[in-house]
């Protein structure tokens, strides 16, 4: 149960646990980025010791339900990926799903594989399933139509496409985060409609993100890879706020409780927090890539950072030399989305060449100069 949020009907799903079947233990995931992260991780660790025990573990892509976008959580309506582009993704995240499940005992499928034949007379049946007032309860649908933002017709069906899933799988249990709810919940009616036992659903706590604030999200860009290279992993750790640690080390490792209970206690009794953090920091890189790779990123980590050594492996690009606009600079080398972020950056005193704080609008620009912005984005000028 760590990392578990809710287990719709925990009496049950402690039997099924206990008989004797091999239970079909679905997730379903999305390609809409190339990356799984830290979040996702959270429900994969605890499928992987499901697999263990001799479980089938369902690992889904979403191929086609990535073109409609998932709306839990969602404010306005997502953009809509290429084919493309949702292949391309899904290449890698079954490249790295391995650092965590067994991929050679998973059924690894893709949702195009019954959604796509489908006709509309099919989609039509289906859609008699539910009814409008049960979609728009979802809060997120709900809330949209109050403040007037547009809410998609393929938005509404999304809900249903992935309570398919669970059909033509013939899911067991269906794993998912707090935000997928209405999601697992449709999957679980729309199998008791159909005539299947319903499925369990085991809903994960959510991992917030390195803002501090929101989900951990692809979209949100506040996300650690497991597939991140090991000096980035470690860096984005270490800049995750000091009161996340413990969620961090309850979601993301296999550290006892009861170490992580007494971690706390000695940092609110005044021990200092970027200990713990490294300490952190080390045993995921450690996960994900070896315990060699996790001590030469601290050891990096603490050069840069600690230390006031440069990156070994800073970027470089070529530009006008001379007196330049450092707002012009910036946007023009990929430092700063917009010119109005440029001026932001600058006023918080965030912009350094060669080591010395720009505070002026304008710079003079010599070649072998390095741009500085913030603490991890450098960039050496030619």
């Amino acid at each position: 149960m760590r990392g578990i949020e809710e287990v719709i009907d925990q009496t049950e799903f402690e039997k099924l646990l206990r008989s004797k079947k091999k239970l079909r233990l679905k997730l379903g995931v999305d390609p809409s980025s190339p990356d799984i992260h830290l979040g996702h991780a959270v429900i994969l660790r605890t499928l992987a010791k499901l697999q263990k025990l001799g479980h089938k573990v369902i690992f889904l892509v979403g191929d086609t339900t990535a073109l409609i976008g998932d709306p839990s959580g969602k404010n306005k309506t997502r953009p809509v990926l290429t084919q493309g582009q949702v292949d391309t993704n899904a290449k890698t995240y079954l490249d790295q799903v391995g650092k965590i499940l067994d991929t050679s005992k998973a059924e690894i499928r893709r949702n195009s594989e019954w959604l796509n034949p489908l006709k509309l007379v099919d989609i039509l049946k289906l859609a008699g399933q539910f009814t409008v007032a049960q979609l728009i309860e979802r809060d997120d649908f709900s809330k949209r139509l109050k403040e007037g933002s547009d809410l998609g017709l393929h938005e509404l069906l999304y809900p249903l496409m992935v309570a398919y899933d669970s059909v033509a799988l013939e899911a067991d249990v269906e794993f998912g985060g707090t935000d997928q709810r209405f999601n697992l919940l449709a999957g679980r009616a729309l199998q008791k409609k159909l005539g299947q036992t319903p499925q369990q659903v085991v809903i994960s706590k959510l991992l917030v993100g390195t803002d501090g604030v929101q989900k951990m999200s692809k979209s949100l860009g506040n996300y650690i890879g497991i597939a991140d290279a090991p000096a980035d992993m470690f860096g984005k750790v270490m800049s995750i706020p000091d009161h996340l640690m413990a969620a961090y080390y309850d979601l993301c490792t296999d550290i006892e409780p009861d170490i992580i209970e007494e971690l706390v206690k000695t940092i609110a009794e005044g021990a200092n927090p970027r200990d713990a953090k490294a300490s952190l920091a080390r045993e995921i890189v450690s996960m994900y890539h070896s315990a060699d790779a996790a001590e030469k990123a601290e050891a990096a980590f603490n050069a840069q950072f600690r230390d006031g050594e440069l990156p070994e492996d800073i970027a470089e690009a070529n530009t006008e030399l001379g007196l330049r606009q450092v707002d012009e600079l910036l946007v023009e080398l990929k430092l700063a989305d917009s010119r109005s972020e440029a001026r932001r950056l600058l006023d918080q005193g965030g912009v350094r060449i060669s080591g010395q704080r720009i505070e002026n609008d304008s710079v003079t620009v010599a070649s072998g100069d390095v741009i500085q912005v913030g603490k991890r984005r450098f960039i050496q000028v030619k």
